[in-house]
C-alpha cells in the first residue's frame, strides 16, 4: 500500500479531477475513507482507501436552515451546542444530505427566553437572516401561554389591545383560550419577557411558555431538543 497523502490529491489521482474540484466534492461529503464519509481535503489516506459516491456532483453548497425544538430551561447557546447527527428528527422529510458544515456559522433568530420552549431558528442563510431580523415587526408569531389565576372579565379584551410594555404602546394582537388554563397569543412584534408582563397586567402567573410558529414555519411534532431542515420552497 502506498503512503498516506492529503485525501484532495488521492481523489485527483482517482478520478483525473482537478484539485479545486477534489476539494468540491470532499466538501460535498462525496467521498468515503474506508467507508467513512470524510469531508477534510487535508485528510491522510491512500488512493486504495477512497471511493467517491457514484452519485457525486460538483453543485455548490447552499446555506441551510435549521428548525429546533429549544427545551424549557435550556440556554439558546447550549441549544446550538447541541444540534448535530444525534438529535436530527425522524420526521424530517427534506432527505438533505447532512454535511459537518451544516452546523458551523449557525446564527440564532427570534432568540427565546432561556425558561421558554418552542421553535428556534438557526440559519446560515443570509435570505432567512434578513427577514427575520429586517422584517421580524412584520412577522406573527404563536405561542400556547399556561397561566395560572382568575382573569377578570375585562381581561382577554385587554391582552388583545391597549397594553404597553417598557414605556411603548403594544399593537393589537389576537388571544383566546385553548383550554381552561393555557392562552394562545398570535402577535407580531415581540419583546423578550413582553407575554409574561401581558399576563401579569390581568392577573395571570406564567407558569409555562412554548412558541409553536413563526410565520408561515410551524414547530410541527418535533420533540425537544431535536430538529429539522427548513424546505428550500418554504418562507417564512
Amino acid at each position: 500500500m502506498s503512503d498516506p497523502i492529503r485525501l484532495d490529491k488521492c481523489v485527483v489521482a482517482l478520478t483525473g479531477c482537478s484539485r479545486g474540484e477534489a476539494q468540491q466534492y470532499i466538501e460535498g461529503g462525496w467521498v468515503s475513507v474506508d467507508g467513512v464519509v470524510t469531508e477534510e481535503p487535508q485528510a491522510l489516506a491512500t488512493p486504495e482507501q477512497v471511493t467517491l459516491d457514484a452519485e457525486a456532483t460538483l453543485d455548490a453548497i447552499e446555506p441551510v436552515t435549521l428548525l429546533l425544538h429549544k427545551p424549557a430551561g435550556v440556554s439558546t447557546e447550549d441549544t446550538i451546542a447541541a444540534a448535530g447527527p444525534a438529535t436530527h428528527s425522524a420526521l424530517d422529510m427534506t432527505h438533505t444530505r447532512m454535511l459537518k458544515r451544516h452546523f458551523q456559522r449557525l446564527q440564532p433568530l427570534l432568540a427565546l427566553d432561556t425558561e421558554a420552549s418552542g421553535l428556534l431558528v438557526l440559519s446560515q442563510d443570509g435570505r432567512v437572516i434578513r427577514r427575520l431580523t429586517e422584517d421580524a415587526r412584520l412577522i406573527e408569531q404563536e405561542f400556547v401561554v399556561e397561566v395560572r389565576g382568575e382573569l377578570p372579565p375585562y381581561g382577554l379584551a385587554r391582552l388583545m389591545r391597549g397594553m404597553h410594555y417598557q414605556g411603548r404602546p403594544l399593537p393589537p394582537c389576537k388571544v383566546s383560550w385553548q383550554n381552561e388554563d393555557r392562552l394562545r397569543f398570535a402577535i407580531k412584534p415581540i419583546a423578550p419577557g413582553q407575554l409574561q408582563a401581558m399576563c401579569r397586567e390581568v392577573g395571570l402567573e406564567v407558569i409555562s411558555l412554548r412558541r409553536l410558529r413563526i410565520g408561515s414555519i410551524p414547530l410541527g411534532k418535533l420533540a425537544p431538543g431535536e430538529w429539522r431542515y427548513l424546505p428550500a420552497d418554504k418562507r417564512f
